[in-house]
């Protein structure tokens, strides 16, 4: 059905958003005398430059009435705002108590709720969303034909084969629903989407509901001015997956493990565990005999069957023992061929290794105590008993995030030889401040350490010069970019060459992993 202002005044009345309608000097509950009742809206929006006649303008954010001012002399149609802002425009204003949680529900009714026609998968936690999401895309695309649908924080895929490169973890909402109508139009029948504790904290995802919400871990994270004023705002954002999932799927020994379990119960909803060795769990995820990254997955109570991933570290096989349960909890059992396509999946810039005479790099997004933590435990596990003099080159986001950078440093400073600072995504402050924040940390006297801003630089220093015969192995891990091609640097995207590429040029050689072959990257 199409949204017009008289289904939109009834919408927003039915969730209490709705205070008034002003045109003018006129103030009403109605519609505005003079506005064609049921004629649709054409459009929705939250870009002034785009509202032309027709138009549903959303005035979101830390939105200023001059903005009113860029939108054509016949647009918009109607905006709505939690302001009156007729001194800028001669368009009615749907004046509500949130623009954004009004956003979600009018951007759903007029793309015509498309997710009463997918099955939802919500995947939040600290590390691991983006892994985990591709190992279930690739299984339920096998399964299904292809007709599974992803929202990651590194590629959107709507048709279920191409790959766009997104730019939130989790859309706002507007975006969100228009991509799941070209989902759905598509053909896709299933969605896999990450969601962030921003999603809940802005209301992203309010009012959608999940057939399956996963909750994979918990850590201290995005904690600044700018994101979550505390731990405890970010995992409160987190939890709030448990009340709007029809079942949840969530680690079993991870932290507030009693607390989520409560929220379920509070929400009615079943919860079903994964774990990794011998953690108790319904669903777990063991080592096989033998070094690599070959697992056995499976139900605790059954049959564990072999998977050999294409991506390192004992933290995948959890995801992937996290994507194994979320798949069966969808009422789907994989065969050989799903497990395949799980099996085949590299994600661009996490845990891409290169090897090039005595030494060996890693590319990956590691950029918080636990990720760092877990990366480090993977050379331990992998390199330990060689010796390996290893080196660390990274720095941290300006401005958000500040707890990574204690974080960074504890969880390193212990076990690297070297640690290289250098730039990350800036915003507001810059990589030298935070730099020397971070060196500050340091206590370990025995570290070497240096920052150098420029970072392509910073990691031809990491790699150091062509080894020789016998030399000790050398371990370099290059954290936080990834495969990003860009900066973020006051509001505005500075092109970057990419870790992967800097990486790979340097040392003349391309990625692979030492434990797994004809994988496919993503």
């Amino acid at each position: 059905m199409a949204l017009t202002m008289a289904s939109a005044l009834e919408l927003l009345r039915k969730h209490d958003q709705l205070r008034e309608v002003i045109q003018g000097d006129r103030w009403t509950l109605d519609q505005p005398a003079d506005h064609h009742l049921l004629k649709p809206f054409t459009d929705v929006t939250y870009d002034t430059r785009q509202a032309g006649p027709g138009s549903l303008l959303f005035c979101k954010g830390h939105f200023l009435p001059e903005y009113m001012d860029a939108c054509g002399p016949e647009g918009p149609a109607a905006y709505v705002a939690q302001q009156d802002l007729s001194a800028h425009t001669s368009a009615p204003g749907i004046i509500v108590n949130d623009v954004r949680k009004s956003m979600s529900l009018l951007s759903a009714a007029f793309y015509g709720y498309p997710q009463n026609q997918l099955t939802l998968v919500g995947i939040t936690g600290t590390k691991g969303k983006t892994t985990t999401a591709y190992y279930l895309h690739a299984m339920l695309g096998e399964l299904s034909g292809g007709r599974a649908a992803l929202f990651s924080s590194v590629d959107n895929c709507l048709d279920g084969r191409h790959y766009v490169e997104s730019q939130l973890t989790t859309p706002e909402s507007l975006d969100l629903f228009r991509m799941m109508r070209q989902a759905v139009d598509a053909g896709m029948r299933y969605l896999v989407m990450e969601v962030s504790s921003q999603a809940y904290k802005v209301d992203r995802v309010y009012g959608l509901t999940f057939d399956l919400g996963a909750f994979l871990n918990i850590s201290p994270d995005h904690v600044s001015p700018m994101e979550h004023p505390t731990f405890e705002d970010y995992l409160y954002c987190k939890r709030r997956i448990a009340y709007n999932s029809r079942q949840l799927v969530m680690g079993a020994d991870i932290r507030r493990a009693d607390l989520i379990r409560q929220d379920a119960s509070a929400a009615g909803i079943p919860v079903t565990t994964f774990g990794f060795g011998t953690q108790e769990a319904d669903f777990v995820a063991r080592k096989a005999p033998g070094k690599g990254n070959d697992y056995l997955i499976g139900p605790a109570s059954g049959p564990m069957t072999p998977v050999s991933l294409s991506i390192a570290g004992d933290f995948n096989a959890l995801n992937a023992i996290a994507a194994f349960a979320m798949l069966n909890r969808l009422g789907l059992e994989p065969d050989a061929d799903a497990l395949h396509a799980m099996e085949k999946i590299r994600i661009a810039g996490r845990m891409e290794c290169f090897q090039a005479d005595n030494r060996i790099a890693y590319v990956d997004y590691a950029h918080n105590y636990a990720s760092m933590k877990a990366l480090l435990d993977f050379v331990d596990e992998r390199y330990g008993e060689r010796k390996p003099e290893i080196t660390l080159v990274c720095g941290a986001t300006g401005g958000r995030g500040i707890d990574r950078r204690k974080g960074i440093v504890q969880a390193s400073q212990d076990r690297v030889d070297r640690l290289i600072l250098t730039a990350d995504d800036e915003n507001e402050e810059s990589s030298e401040h935070v730099d020397q924040e971070m060196l500050s940390f340091v206590t370990n006297a025995n570290l070497e350490t240096s920052i150098v801003l420029d970072r392509t630089k910073a990691i031809e220093q990491g790699l150091g010069q062509p080894g020789q015969p016998g030399d000790r192995l050398r371990i370099i891990l290059v954290t936080g970019k990834g495969e990003e091609r860009w900066f973020k640097n006051k509001g505005r995207h500075v092109p970057y060459e990419g870790d992967d590429h800097v990486v790979a040029r340097l040392l003349g050689t391309k990625s692979y992993d030492l434990g797994a072959t004809g994988a496919a990257k993503v």
